[in-house]
């Protein structure tokens, strides 16, 4: 009988000086890895997706109201007509015909482009990625809103940025605070690369930057020599029907602008863009061809089609109108069930409400009680690269039906009830905490 060979010496020597290791490749990855970590919001899909949980987590579009059998028509006729070039390898700045369309689509905001400046991007969180990338070395300084999408604070870690927030309150990025945070910056000898911000509807927070702050805000970017990066997937949804000017519309040279078709049309598409100026717009050409080598050709021309067969507009206010009956039924909800000492934003468009809670409350440590009742959020602190937002969280509207909202918030404030109730026994646990959307401070005297 043969005996199969054991464990090199060495290796086993290694790895009794080490410790086991579940990752043995743990010591040969680059160090801008060590920054990665899950999202929270991703970490929930698995919990918020079972029937019995009323999601009020996840920030999935509610794409129930398009015309599927026009949409499947549209597919149909384009592999039909097009089917060579649908299926084929593409430019890497994007379609021609859709960069055309897409600057078309911005002139709702006020922005006025040309196509050669616009790069198409598989969705918009590329684009974000492909900005960082190109201008970030690890330790520059981004600035960014106090809290900020989630999904940006994973790409600014992955490249070893510094993130800094600045505040906020229900009027969007406080100027004043942006001017603060720039003279720290400076005055520590650190560079500052951008500011990113989603001024319309904002993610997580559902505020909306005022006009007047946003010149206000162009004229201290402009001062300071610092970029701005308008990251701007919701700008379209406003409930009252009117489309907020982009930043990117009062300057062409110092703001990138980001896109997406994922709200307006459909995310599984995948395809965003980047409004940037000339110079800015061939570093993410290059670096788009090093990292995908090309966009879809096939999601491209399926949008391209979508816009250029269908009344897409039309299928935006519809959209605008299932989701301000949403957000009508969240807030009737919060208003009714939520204890006095909690606060909560009022969004004008959007998916998002940020509610925050009593002090000496923890969402986080709350989270796995509100499951265990049968409904998600997530927590505040994912939105924050600090630590922040301990007793905040975000609340989603955009895809759960009326009713399937009204019982998630009931069911959330009974989780409430119960942890003010343990407050009131034990104590209140001391959070960190930020002013502004945090709340102002509570009395010491």
């Amino acid at each position: 009988m043969s005996q199969q060979p054991g464990p090199d010496r060495k290796t086993t020597d290694a790895a009794a000086a080490t410790g086991s290791r579940l990752d043995s490749y743990v010591d040969r990855y680059a160090t801008r890895t060590h920054g990665m970590t899950a999202s929270e919001v991703r970490s929930l899909f698995s919990v918020a997706a079972r029937p019995e949980v009323v999601s009020l987590a996840g920030g999935m579009p509610n794409i129930s109201g398009l015309p599927l059998d026009v949409v499947g028509s549209m597919m149909h006729e384009l592999v039909d007509r097009r089917g060579m070039s649908a299926l084929q390898y593409g430019s890497g700045q994007g379609d021609p015909e859709l960069r055309e369309q897409i600057c078309t689509v911005m002139q709702p905001t006020g922005i006025s482009a040309h196509p050669d400046d616009v790069t198409v991007t598989v969705g918009s969180q590329q684009a974000l990625d492909l900005v960082t990338r190109i201008f970030i070395d690890p330790g520059d300084v981004i600035l960014a809103e106090a809290p900020s999408y989630v999904g940006a604070l994973g790409t600014f870690r992955s490249y070893q940025a510094d993130v800094v927030h600045v505040e906020m309150d229900d009027d969007g990025l406080i100027p004043e605070r942006l001017r603060e945070a720039i003279t720290s910056v400076e005055a520590s000898g650190r560079r500052i690369k951008f500011l990113y911000t989603i001024p319309n509807y904002h993610n997580p927070a559902g505020v909306t930057l005022t006009e007047s702050r946003r010149a206000e805000i162009l004229e201290i970017c402009r001062r300071a020599d610092v970029l701005i990066i308008e990251d701007d997937p919701y700008g379209l949804l406003g409930f009252d029907g009117e489309v907020p000017r982009a930043m990117r519309a009062d300057d062409t040279e110092r703001v990138v602008y980001l896109g997406s078709f994922s709200k307006t049309f459909a995310p599984g598409f995948r395809v965003g863009w980047a409004l940037a100026p000339h110079a800015v717009r061939e570093k993410l050409v290059l670096a788009a061809e090093n990292s995908v080598l090309c966009p879809p050709a096939f999601s491209q021309l399926a949008v391209s089609e979508y816009l250029s067969g269908h009344d897409w507009m039309g299928q935006v206010k519809e959209f605008r109108e299932s989701y301000r009956e949403r957000r009508d039924a969240m807030l009737d909800a919060l208003d009714d069930l939520m204890p006095e000492a909690a606060h909560w934003t009022r969004p004008t468009g959007g998916f998002y409400i940020w509610l925050t809670l009593p002090e000496g409350i923890d969402v986080k440590a709350m989270l796995p009680r509100a499951v265990t009742n049968r409904v998600a959020y997530v927590p505040g602190t994912a939105f924050f690269a600090d630590g922040f937002g301990s007793r905040s969280m975000r609340l989603s509207y955009c895809y759960p039906t009326p009713e399937r909202i009204r019982e998630g918030v009931r069911r959330l404030a009974q989780v409430v009830e119960q942890e003010m109730e343990l407050r009131a026994t034990f104590g209140a646990w001391a959070s960190p905490r930020r002013p502004g959307l945090d709340g102002p401070a509570p009395d010491q005297s």
